[in-house]
């Protein structure tokens, strides 16, 4: 550790893998900092001390050396402050740090500092993705389709009309997979908060709107014990990828899916049991789910639906499973953490 006057840092702060800087809240001057913040802001605790905040902040970023005192200020006052904050360090280099601002007893300011530069570009890399797979694939989608059913219309051949079919289909699949998405970015993002709800009341709900698109489908929903959880956009769009995918897979005439609600018997959490007559869900498919399975070019899985079942229960803090016998029939089990019922 730097020699420092007054020894205002422990030396045990070295120990730690997280940034630690000391601030006077009126001045906005470093006090102190240990080892871990010194090489993340590539200065010396000497340096730092005599450098302005504008001095190590990035000249492109919208946070001003003003806001910062700001809420040096407001954290001195009592409220703890948390941001995201662009540095530029000794060598030149800009990275991205989160900082948590805390009043000590003495009323000096100190600052948690992590590097947060992967995760933050990770992040930014993850929105365009998003972007491009929300806008790209449903207008690619839109065009195939228009073509597709322009080129049925005026076919002279049957062959020509049948291509014409596959386009408009697969046009239509890939429209499905951008809606897909679109519902596992909100649930990764989680923009709806929920509430808490009676699960069994929340899945009757699903499948009513799904008897109005099929209604030769049966649901059966037996709830063996009163079960709440928080209910929000992502638990909808689980439930019914679920139910859609047990109707529209059906190999027979008036479907039926039934499903069980209660509590696991091992950890007592919300268990929703959805089974169905089916045929097997292919293994390309349950191993695609396999978060250390190797995506390959003959073993890739295109089921997007279970990919939203996944996604979207474990942002509720839950789990999947599937299993399916050897000749018919799946069963899809949610696993939730349970919750009081609302006051």
């Amino acid at each position: 550790m730097t020699c420092r006057t007054g020894a205002i840092l422990r030396a045990a702060y070295d120990d730690l893998h997280v940034g630690i800087v000391l601030y006077d809240p009126d001045t906005g001057a470093v006090l102190d900092a240990n080892d871990r913040l010194e090489s993340i802001f590539g200065f010396t605790t000497g340096e730092l001390r005599d450098l302005s905040v504008g001095t190590y902040t990035a000249n492109t970023h919208s946070f001003s050396a003003s806001e910062f005192h700001e809420r040096l200020r407001a954290s001195a006052d009592g409220e703890p402050q948390s941001f995201v904050w662009r540095v530029k360090r000794g060598d030149g280099e800009l990275v991205w740090v989160r900082l948590h601002l805390s009043r000590r007893a003495d009323g000096l300011v100190r600052a948690e500092v992590r590097d947060v530069t992967d995760s933050y570009h990770t992040q930014r890399r993850e929105e365009l993705f998003w972007r491009l797979l929300r806008h790209n694939l449903r207008n690619g989608a839109n065009v195939l389709t228009g073509h597709g059913e322009r080129i049925a219309t005026e076919a002279e051949t049957e062959g020509v009309r049948r291509s014409a079919a596959v386009v408009r289909d697969t046009a239509g699949n890939l429209g499905r997979m951008a809606e897909s998405v679109t519902e596992i970015e909100r649930a990764m993002r989680g923009e709806d908060g929920g509430r808490r709800r009676p699960v069994a009341d929340a899945i009757r709900e699903v499948a009513d709107d799904l008897a109005v698109d099929r209604p030769a489908a049966t649901v059966e929903i037996a709830e063996r014990e009163r079960m709440w959880t928080v209910v929000d956009d992502a638990f909808t769009h689980a439930v019914a990828h679920a139910l859609e995918n047990a109707v529209f897979h059906a190999d027979r005439s008036g479907p039926v899916v039934d499903v069980a609600v209660g509590p696991s018997p091992n950890t007592g959490r919300v268990e929703i049991r959805i089974e169905d007559d089916n045929p097997p869900i292919p293994n390309a498919e349950l191993r695609a789910l396999d978060d250390r399975a190797e995506t390959t070019t003959t073993s890739h899985g295109s089921g997007v639906g279970l990919f939203v079942m996944k996604w979207c229960i474990e942002s509720l803090g839950g789990e999947l499973a599937i299993g399916s016998d050897d000749h018919r029939g799946n069963t899809i089990r949610f696993y939730l953490p349970p919750k009081a019922p609302s006051t």
